[in-house]
């Protein structure tokens, strides 16, 4: 999928927090200075062609559902993030964070812990 702007985010966290909505909803939910009406409007017609929302006519106005879960955007952004900035090795991730200090001794033997107890898939 086609990676999103900032404002394109911003709305769309919006919209899975609301589960959809209409642009009007989206705008009284975004943190000042909020857009103009317009702006937004774009931005939410822009979401919906690149494939992120689903529109429905209702009336005069239109309401927008998330075509993806934020779930799976979260997993695809970070995908990107790890191939574009750590040459596709979550190792190299993992040794970031902790040499800049932002994970802890304990929060890496959780992680390993967990890797060594997941179940494999079928």
């Amino acid at each position: 999928m086609e990676r999103l702007t900032q404002p394109e985010e911003d709305a769309m966290q919006v919209l899975w927090q609301l589960d959809g909505g209409y642009i009007k909803d989206v705008l009284e939910q975004l943190p000042e200075p909020r857009p103009p009406y317009t702006t937004l409007a774009s931005t939410i017609r822009n979401l919906e062609r690149k494939g992120y929302l689903r529109s429905e006519k209702l009336g005069n106005t239109y309401r927008f559902t998330p075509a993806i879960a934020a779930a799976e955007y979260g997993k695809q952004s970070m995908q990107a993030v790890v191939g574009n900035y750590f040459r596709n090795s979550y190792k190299d991730l993992v040794s970031f964070f902790a040499q800049e200090q932002n994970i802890s001794a304990e929060e890496l033997k959780d992680i390993i812990s967990m890797i060594e107890n997941q179940k494999p898939k079928p």
